[in-house]
């Protein structure tokens, strides 16, 4: 079983920026994708930033250019630099991780959620 515990949010203020940080644990093999989502009060929860390994980095329109995920490998980590923050980047944060464990069963945990509150 593969944990993932977030850490980061917080309040801030407009245009303040935060770190994301999500840590997989556990029995471990491979990623194959890492995921940032995000979810705002009375709204579902959708799709911010996108890592595929060897892939592409992705991001969802509105944080293009203003957030910027990355990942440590030797620590199973990873982060969304999120910068010049605006109220509606106010939600929960979530993380995901797919991937294989060492028993070759594949995984696809989410973290526990951070809340990032935006304010004026």
């Amino acid at each position: 079983q593969v944990q993932l515990v977030e850490s980061g949010g917080g309040l801030v203020h407009i245009g303040g920026s935060l770190r994301l940080s999500c840590s997989a644990s556990g029995s471990i093999f491979s990623i194959h994708a890492m995921n940032w989502y995000r979810q705002a009060p009375g709204q579902q929860r959708v799709w911010v930033a996108g890592m595929p390994s060897g892939g592409r980095i992705n991001y969802e329109d509105s944080v293009k250019g203003r957030f910027t995920i990355s990942r440590d490998n030797a620590k199973n980590t990873m982060y969304l630099q999120m910068n010049s923050l605006k109220p509606e980047d106010t939600a929960v944060y979530y993380c995901n991780m797919r991937g294989a464990d060492l028993l070759g069963l594949q995984f696809d945990s989410w973290g526990q959620g951070t809340q990032v509150t935006v304010s004026s």
